[in-house]
This record gives C-alpha cells, sequence and structure tokens, in this order.
C-alpha cells in the first residue's frame, strides 16, 4: 500500500466563504490558509504564519477554519497530552484525515509514511481505538466508563506527527493545535485481543528506530489511559459542535513520549510482547 498526498483545494478568492469571519487583530483566517497551502505543497514555513494564538480557544479557532479549507474526509482524531495543563485543558486534539489512515495487510512490508523533510516529523507508539455507537452530539459530560462503553476495538499503532512548521512544538499547545495538533498520518496495526477484559494500562510498549531503543513505557503513564483519552475528545468534539460517527479512529496519545525521526529511519512499536506494527518515514 502507498500513502496517498494530500488533496487540498483552497479557493484563490482571499473572500472564501468558508472562512471564518475576521475581527480586529485576529488573523485566524491567514494562518489556516498558510498551513493548508503548505501541507498541501509539501512545502515548510519557516516562520509561523502570523501571530502565534494565545489560548487553546483561539488555536481551535484556526484549527476550525483549516477544516474548513480541507476537502479531505476526517476519519480520525489525534489526542496529545499537556502537561501542565493551559486553559484547564490537560489534552489536545486534531483531525487524522481520511487519505492518511493506512491499515496494513499481515506481513506485509513496512508502509511508507510521509513527513515534511523540513519542517517537524516525530514518531509515537500508541492506542489506536475505534469508535462502534457515535457519541450524542448533545452530550459533552462522558465518563470514562461511558466513552470506553462507545469504543468497539482497540489496535495497536503509530502516529505520525509532522507540521511544514519546523517550531511545532515548542511553542506550547496552542500553536500545536494550530496546525491540525501537528498530526500527519496513522498506521493501524493488529487488534489487541483480550482488550475487553485487559488492563491495558498496564501493558509494557516499546519504540525502536532503526532497531535502537528509544522509548519504552506503559499507559498508565499518560494521565488516565487511553479510555480517559476518548472520554476527552467525545466531551471537547461535542463542545465545538463536531460530530464523531461509527468508525472514526481515535489516537490515544504517545505512550512511550514523542520521538523525532528522519527521512529513512524505520520505526517498531511493540505492544506487550505480542504485537508489533512498523512503518519507514519517506519524504512528504
Amino acid at each position: 500500500m502507498t500513502p496517498v498526498s494530500l488533496s487540498h483545494r483552497v479557493n484563490d478568492d482571499n473572500n472564501d466563504d468558508r472562512e471564518g469571519p475576521v475581527q480586529a487583530g485576529d488573523n485566524s483566517n491567514g494562518i489556516a490558509r498558510a498551513f493548508v497551502e503548505a501541507r498541501r505543497a509539501g512545502s515548510a514555513l519557516t516562520d509561523y504564519p502570523g501571530t502565534m494564538p494565545a489560548t487553546l480557544t483561539a488555536a481551535y479557532r484556526v484549527q476550525d477554519i483549516a477544516l474548513a479549507l480541507t476537502d479531505s474526509p476526517v476519519a480520525g482524531w489525534k489526542v496529545g497530552k499537556i502537561d501542565p495543563p493551559v486553559d484547564g485543558d490537560n489534552r489536545l486534539v486534531g483531525p487524522i484525515f481520511a487519505d492518511q489512515i493506512f491499515l496494513p495487510a499481515p506481513g506485509a512490508d513496512p508502509i511508507a509514511m510521509p513527513v515534511f523533510g523540513d519542517g517537524f516529523a516525530a514518531a509515537e507508539a500508541e492506542f489506536l481505538l475505534r469508535v462502534g455507537t457515535a457519541p450524542d452530539a448533545g452530550k459533552s459530560d462522558y465518563t470514562i466508563d461511558a466513552a470506553r462503553a462507545l469504543i468497539d476495538a482497540v489496535h495497536v499503532g503509530i502516529e505520525i506527527a509532522s507540521s511544514p512548521f519546523p517550531g511545532i512544538n515548542t511553542h506550547g499547545p496552542a500553536v500545536t493545535v494550530s496546525d491540525f495538533g501537528n498530526n500527519n498520518g496513522l498506521v493501524v496495526g493488529a487488534e489487541a485481543a483480550g482488550w475487553q477484559q485487559a488492563d491495558i494500562n498496564a501493558w509494557p510498549i516499546t519504540l525502536t528506530i532503526n532497531d535502537a531503543p528509544i522509548g519504552a513505557a506503559t499507559a498508565a503513564d499518560m494521565l488516565d489511559g487511553p479510555f480517559g483519552a476518548a472520554c476527552f475528545l467525545f466531551n471537547h468534539l461535542a463542545r465545538r459542535g463536531i460530530a464523531v460517527p461509527s468508525g472514526t479512529w481515535i489516537s490515544s496519545g504517545a505512550v512511550t513520549g514523542v520521538h523525532r525521526v528522519a527521512i529513512g529511519d524505520h520505526v517498531i512499536a511493540t505492544f506487550d510482547g505480542r504485537w508489533s506494527i512498523g512503518c519507514t518515514i519517506a519524504a512528504r
């Protein structure tokens, strides 16, 4: 399976009606357009394209505008940790587009995952949750148990974090949120059989890059675990008025850390010594 490049269409009309209303001093539209165009072209943004958002609310406004400018359907959401919390939130979210989600066949060669070579690129070992029952669009007070009940599968996987802006992760979570949460793809591995009865938070997880051990941890180290991430996501998206249909993937957070990668690297994530999933890093 060959990764499909982003296919974004942005109207050249500066009055594109898919953008949000402009207020004095608000450069959200310009930031969103710059990131969408850079991702479409596969080009880097040496500098942040505007005044960096000062709050998560402002950052999600940029994300919403960018989503309106993007034709690729959203088929998943990534959830990342914010430490220390900002604006009362200890996690952030970003969309994952359908043409960037790959489910390689068992025994197939590792997927080549594209990144922005002159931007930021990293790989993360994550539990991937599949939504079986769509959450109530009007409900924003899910508990972890209620959120878990909506999940019909847990898979092992790798999130590729990549952005045209090299400093995406060095200027705080609001900047990360403003470029789709720094997501650039998902590799979905095997279903973690027995997850319904097991304490998946206790399973040891490792990540290697070019056969060198890079990270090792358990999901118990990441806030309230993968199902806590699903709970946060459902409540967060409900407040933004975004539906989560059945079949949506949730990339629930980097267990072993955010590990920088370069073009040509080979990444393998191993879960509980039973399941492994790998990919190679390619030029965008």
